[in-house]
């Protein structure tokens, strides 16, 4: 879902562009010794490397399934909040009374379902470290922007404006309790995968783990040349410089993956799925106005971000 593109070798590279040139200097130095100066009686067994390469795919791959985990949970988490968010503006057109399907009650619900969507796009760039209020002004009225601009978690605050709705519409007996009690449901879930989007944002991965792996890396790396040099002679360097790479990426492949709100291509696609979001609510807006014989609002849908992410 994320990349249907070609990742450019100069974007790959470049994640681990010190590594590979301190690989490069350290191999091509090594083998230029070996052979000009001719110290070939400076060797270790093959086995040592080899080990040392073993234990550090094990603790890789560890990493690589931990960091895949959180980042699927993102994915899952979001999956749930584009189910939900079709639920909640399903309850609010289905539930509240519109007998007469007068412009009141349809307005009621097109701010609810443009709030909603308010709420995604700001629930992703808060997770991003974006500015929340930049891509929701044009869906909030004048009143609901001034109360969420007073907010510093500002998905938070759209969510007590759906509750504050609700709470007016039971009061003045648009919907009956047991409506309410199933929409707050709904709202209650939104506000839980939120809570989870943050607890993955803020729970970082231990340092001490990822600093002993790197650790292990360049042991591995250092010690790596001294066990090729009585078998490959000069190809010695580009060999040491491409197994050394492959684990670099490796690791460099698990950083990205346990950060899914970083906006990186590896991330979880949350701008494209708030607009995909975005794109559903409307349409059931404009069918239920339809039905109700009221004329369609018209506002232009946001472009999408990101050149990686695709629907």
């Amino acid at each position: 879902m994320l990349l249907r593109k070609d990742i450019p070798l100069k974007y790959v590279v470049g994640k681990i562009r010190f590594e590979f040139i301190f690989v490069s200097v350290y191999a091509m130095a090594f083998g230029l010794i070996h052979n000009y100066l001719s110290i070939n009686s400076i060797t270790i067994p093959i086995a040592v490397p080899a080990i040392v390469g073993t234990i550090i795919s094990l603790l890789l791959a560890f990493r690589s399934n931990q960091a895949y985990d959180r980042w699927w949970e993102a994915r899952i988490i979001w999956g749930a909040i584009v189910n939900d968010s079709r639920t909640l503006v399903r309850q609010v057109l289905t539930f509240y009374k519109d007998s007469e399907h007068s412009k009141e009650a349809m307005d009621f619900k097109t701010r609810f379902a443009l709030r909603q969507s308010a709420w995604c796009y700001s629930l992703g760039n808060f997770l991003r470290n974006h500015d929340q209020l930049m891509p929701i002004k044009r869906f909030l009225t004048d009143e609901e922007y001034r109360y969420v601009s007073r907010h510093k978690h500002v998905p938070n605050a759209l969510l007590m404006l759906h509750g504050r709705d609700i709470r007016r519409a039971l009061q003045e007996e648009k919907i009956n309790s047991y409506q309410q009690v199933e929409i707050d449901q709904t709202i209650s879930r939104l506000c839980d995968a939120m809570g989870k989007c943050e607890r993955i944002k803020n729970t970082i991965f231990p340092t001490t783990y990822s600093l002993y792996i790197h650790f292990a890396l360049y042991l591995f790396v250092l010690l790596l040349p001294f066990g090729l040099t009585e078998y490959f002679g000069f190809i010695e360097a580009p060999l040491v410089i491409t197994i050394s790479s492959v684990f670099f990426l490796i690791e460099k492949m698990a950083i990205h993956l346990q950060d899914p709100f970083e906006n990186k291509p590896t991330d979880t696609p949350v701008t494209t799925i708030a607009r995909s979001i975005e794109i559903t609510l409307r349409h059931m807006v404009s069918e239920h106005r339809e039905e109700s014989d009221i004329k369609n609002i018209d506002i232009e849908l946001p472009k999408m971000e990101g050149a990686f992410y695709v629907m």
